[in-house]
């Protein structure tokens, strides 16, 4: 059974669960192997070729995978026992890493490896999402779990990469990818010991595993509440995403050098850190509910102060705001799992992690095309009023499949 609903607010009491602590140590392994991995293969493919494009695709590769493994692979998540995809994942991650690190891997191997890496993410990250309904219920655990988890993601931006750099100057690409082994590993330790072994949710029947899973992705997809939800989680990074992957250019722009980078590149997770432990720490579920609505349809509205070419201190504020509004999640993440039925959440949060990734690098795609044609200010302005109109439409979406659907219990009675 999972935990009774606590009436407090606040983060401490998921610690108190052993099995999240687990997961939670996990994650942060893995994800450190993660960006270690990143900065390694972009160093040791450069080292190898001297060319920058191939450099940049070690990133590229890292996204793009995302949209075939949660479209064509969702189904692990519910028809194998979920432990077992977990630390399968794990294992796999780390004997490419291990490959990878070997001095006689290719080029061509180095990207494929990156490859089958990325393609596996969406699948781990499904499943464990659909996990922690297991371990923390469906509640407001399972709403402070997932903050957790973003968070830590979060952080790993303003922090991940700057230990990478660091790191590199100790040991070379190689050794730093068998380090990547090592935290892979760990993680894969630590779900097998740390986590309960559960039963698959769906019995996935006898058909081709891609059958199963575009037959669920289908299903997630032709909900409309469901597929409104997704989009609420999907369309207002897709547009965030514009002052980030043009933050150079803006300072540039603005003539505010190579710091001014750096600071416009944490302002968004700064930001959104903050609200989040602040949404997590002090608001019940039922306020962090009713909010959903308004915030995520003013989270862009502060982008659109690059339409004047604001100076350093305006952007970062400007930009901080934006990612507080992305607060609204912990309470659309309840909303989520209360639409979706049990038997099909793991296919269903494997297609949310995938779409969200995949769609942030169309909004990156983008914002650098439209980048090559119209001033940088211009662009991230534009992000912020169209982001905004399309948040609108789907704000008046969501409220409209609560009202028909008999939904609104979600915002008021829990």
């Amino acid at each position: 059974m999972p935990p009774a609903e606590p009436t407090a607010t606040g983060y401490t009491r998921v610690f108190a669960v052993r099995e999240f602590r687990a997961v939670f140590a996990a994650h942060a392994l893995s994800l450190l192997g993660v960006v270690v991995s990143e900065i390694a293969l972009t160093v040791l493919v450069y080292g190898l070729t001297g060319s920058p494009l191939l450099s940049a695709l070690t990133f590229a590769l890292g996204m793009l995978p995302y949209l075939v493994g949660g479209t064509l692979l969702s189904g692990m998540a519910d028809r194998y026992p979920p432990r077992r995809v977990l630390v399968g994942c794990d294992v796999l991650c780390a004997g490419c890493a291990g490959l990878m690190a070997l001095p006689a891997t290719p080029v061509a191997g180095l990207l494929a490896l990156r490859c089958v890496i990325a393609l596996v993410a969406p699948v781990f990250n499904g499943t464990r999402m659909a996990t922690l309904t297991d371990i923390l219920g469906d509640g407001d655990l399972f709403v402070l779990g997932r903050s957790l988890l973003r968070i830590v993601s979060q952080s790993s931006v303003l922090v991940g990469f700057g230990l990478g750099g660091v790191l590199l100057t100790v040991v070379s690409p190689r050794g730093a990818l068998t380090i990547t082994v090592c935290t892979f590993a760990a993680s894969a330790l630590l779900l097998r010991c740390g986590t309960k072994r559960r039963p698959a949710r769906g019995n996935g029947g006898g058909g081709a595993l891609v059958r199963y899973s575009l037959g669920g992705a289908r299903e997630v997809l032709g909900n409309r509440r469901v597929r409104a939800l997704l989009l609420l989680f999907w369309v207002p990074p897709m547009f965030l995403v514009a002052p980030e992957v043009l933050a150079a250019p803006y300072a540039d722009e603005i003539g505010v050098g190579v710091t001014g980078v750096g600071l416009l590149m944490c302002a968004l997770p700064v930001g959104t850190i903050a609200a989040e432990l602040y949404a997590g720490s002090v608001l019940s579920a039922s306020a962090r509910a009713r909010i959903v609505l308004p915030l995520v349809s003013l989270t862009l509205v502060p982008l659109t102060v690059y339409a004047v070419t604001p100076g350093l201190v305006l952007a970062l504020v400007a930009l901080a705001l934006a990612g507080a509004g992305s607060a609204y999640t912990l309470g659309l993440d309840r909303w989520f799992v209360d639409a979706v039925p049990d038997e099909l959440r793991g296919r269903a949060m494997t297609v949310h992690t995938a779409g969200l990734m995949t769609i942030q690098g169309v909004g990156m795609a983008l914002a650098g095309l439209a980048a090559e044609f119209v001033a940088v200010s211009t662009v991230v302005a534009g992000a912020g009023v169209l982001g905004t109109l399309c948040c609108l439409i789907l704000a008046a979406e969501v409220r409209s499949t609560e009202s028909r659907d008999g939904a609104d219990q979600h915002m008021t009675d829990r």
